[in-house]
């Protein structure tokens, strides 16, 4: 496997850290996995699920979204996106792919999102569905409904009184903090990601992980999500994408199943004829680091051999 970490500058004044990894008959490739990946995290994270992907012949694509990792150049940076954050990391899916494209033309791509990373992709598919062979949208939901309303509300006035910059402390407790309580006692304050432990100290022990986000960052991923049900936009998604929606049914984001659930009918309901959802029993949010990691690859994998 080969492996390469570079950096590209994007419209707004960010170096966007990149991540590829090619597996060893280059020239042979399978297509392209361009990774999202979630808030609080970043695509280093992907490494072990890359690696499996080369074995099956793709090449992989990700990097650290505006704000995240490497990308954020110092802890001071991590959870402040600048202005638009949301659009702005959609924009910079286009970006990556744009690239991807132009390194390899020929090759098909297929987007997977996680979680934050899953919500930029149901963005994107409304964009930009048309120049992908399929997306997987892992640890996401459906609609949220009238909450996002109190979410902005709260988001605009910490804004208004601490500016756009400030951590903030409320926010994050309203969202992991919730995230956490299904699971008490709790070890840690990252219980809800995996049943496994040795993964959840990784995350609580890496400096790119777990950090407080901004005000404007929830701001903007707030508005952001709401956006993503709009009729029209919706309507804009070829109907016959290939969508592979995964879950934990005891994954805290996901509704335990039953957002990712209403998720699936609702693009089915569009019209959308290729729409595969699978919830494995009690694993939890981050699926590619579950104790049943190795399955879950397993079957993306058997997934993107059929839709090449």
């Amino acid at each position: 496997m080969g492996y390469e970490n570079f950096f590209v500058a994007n419209q707004d004044g960010h170096n966007l850290c990149l991540y590829k990894w090619t597996p060893k008959d280059k020239n042979n490739a399978a297509g392209i996995v361009q990774i999202a990946h979630g808030m609080a995290e970043w695509a280093g994270r992907y490494n072990y699920f890359a690696e499996k992907l080369t074995e099956a012949g793709y090449i992989v694509y990700a990097h650290d979204h505006r704000g995240h990792g490497k990308t954020a150049k110092d802890a001071e940076n991590i959870g402040f996106l600048g202005e638009d954050g949301f659009n702005g990391m959609v924009r910079d899916l286009r970006l990556v792919h744009n690239l991807i494209n132009e390194k390899h033309p020929d090759l098909p791509v297929i987007l997977f999102g996680h979680s934050m990373g899953s919500f930029l992709a149901q963005s994107y598919i409304c964009q930009y569905g048309n120049i992908l062979k399929g997306v997987i949208l892992s640890g996401s939901n459906g609609e949220h409904g009238s909450i996002l309303n109190l979410g902005i509300l709260i988001a605009k006035i910490q804004m208004m009184l601490f500016g756009s910059k400030a951590k903030s402390k409320l926010l994050n407790s309203i969202t992991f903090g919730l995230y956490n309580k299904p699971f008490k006692p709790c070890r840690t304050p990252f219980d809800w990601l995996s049943r496994d432990a040795s993964e959840v100290d990784k995350y609580i022990g890496d400096p790119y992980c777990g950090g407080i986000f901004t005000t404007s960052f929830f701001y903007d991923f707030f508005k952001g999500l709401k956006t993503l049900h709009d009729p029209y936009k919706l309507d804009q998604i070829p109907k016959s994408l290939p969508i592979l929606i995964l879950s934990g049914s005891r994954d805290p984001v996901s509704e335990f199943g039953n957002g990712v659930a209403r998720l699936a009918e609702s693009y089915r309901k569009l019209g959308l004829t290729d729409v595969t959802l699978k919830i494995y029993e009690k694993a939890r949010h981050e699926l590619l680091n579950e104790l049943n990691k190795d399955e879950v690859i397993a079957d993306i994998i058997h997934w993107l051999k059929e839709k090449n």
